[in-house]
């Protein structure tokens, strides 16, 4: 029996070592893809350091032009991190406006309203969306750029020249500033000065608090300085507008609020009112005044929301 039960506890404390090898073996990769970037994973597939950069900025829309690129539109897009092409995004967007403006017209928009609807749904459609990713990713942006000076302060402590701190970021950050600043030494690394490739990565990313690195870089290489000083007092003014603006936005949340609820209700109400009396609006769909007044509708309740967020916004 003694026998036994040291085979019993032999046998849990095997089964207890391999289930924690397997949680590590799974729990590591994990954190490594978590923790790698788009850059590294491109030079992962055996590519070289000039095929990584070209293949970010084709991803970017900064390689080529297109007629299906206007100026403003590819800078919105290039800001976004969107990696699809931007032909192939406005066709999906235009698909769907079109999609949109066929099932008004099924349910009663006169066809040639509902055409002239579709140019005006797809152009909104594609901003909207390209609008939502760059906050999105400027979000993200603003919350590691204080890392990424801090991580740069101590390259430079440590006695590594400017592009090599860059570089550090590039390799131990993810994304999306991981990336960024992957570009940024590749371009240095190709041949570019180190300032023109810090405004090219503003143009890249357009946040507010960029600028305010790339001048920092620029004075220092014009007339010298103490950039490690430098950099570390704009690590602790970045972070703390940081927790301003969280601040406002926290205080702002009453007006952002109101907003969102008068923009709900009505289209809550409508939907009740579908589905518990179906019959309701039947005798009035096929009236094209009721597709104009409920236009009108919708576009005075978007004024009212515009004149709310504006008022609960503030600008640094």
């Amino acid at each position: 029996m003694t026998g036994l039960y040291v085979i019993y506890a032999f046998a849990a404390i095997t089964g207890i070592m391999v289930a924690e090898a397997v949680y590590m073996l799974f729990a590591g990769r994990g954190e490594r893809r978590e923790a790698i970037n788009r850059r590294m994973r491109l030079q992962d597939k055996k590519l070289t350091q000039e095929q990584v950069l070209i293949q970010l900025r084709k991803e970017r829309g900064i390689e080529g032009s297109s007629i299906f690129s206007p100026s403003r539109l590819r800078a919105l897009r290039t800001q976004s991190g969107l990696t699809m092409p931007l032909p192939k995004f406005l066709a999906a967007t235009s698909g769907t406006a079109f999609g949109i403006a066929m099932v008004a017209s099924w349910y009663g928009l006169p066809f040639l309203l509902a055409l002239g609807l579709f140019p005006v749904l797809a152009v909104a459609l594609s901003v909207i969306v390209l609008r939502y990713l760059r906050n999105s990713r400027h979000k993200r942006f603003g919350i590691q750029l204080p890392e990424a000076l801090e991580l740069i302060t101590r390259g430079l402590k440590a006695g590594h020249p400017v592009p090599v701190a860059v570089a550090m970021v590039a390799r131990e950050m993810p994304d999306p500033i991981g990336t960024e600043f992957g570009v940024v030494a590749d371009e240095v690394t190709y041949g570019s000065d180190l300032v023109s490739a810090l405004h090219n990565l503003n143009e890249r990313v357009g946040h507010d608090d960029l600028p305010l690195f790339v001048t920092a870089v620029s004075i220092q290489s014009s007339s010298g300085g103490n950039l490690r000083e430098i950099l570390d007092g704009l690590s602790t003014t970045i972070r703390e507008r940081g927790k301003l603006k969280r601040k406002v936005r926290a205080i702002s949340t009453e007006g952002r609020m109101s907003a969102y609820i008068l923009t709900a209700v009505p289209a809550l109400l409508f939907v009740g009112i579908m589905v518990l009396m179906p019959s309701f609006y039947e005798s009035v769909w096929d009236e094209p005044k009721t597709w104009y007044l409920l236009g009108a509708s919708i576009a005075w309740l978007m004024v009212g929301n515009a004149m709310m967020f504006k008022m609960s916004n503030f600008r640094f």
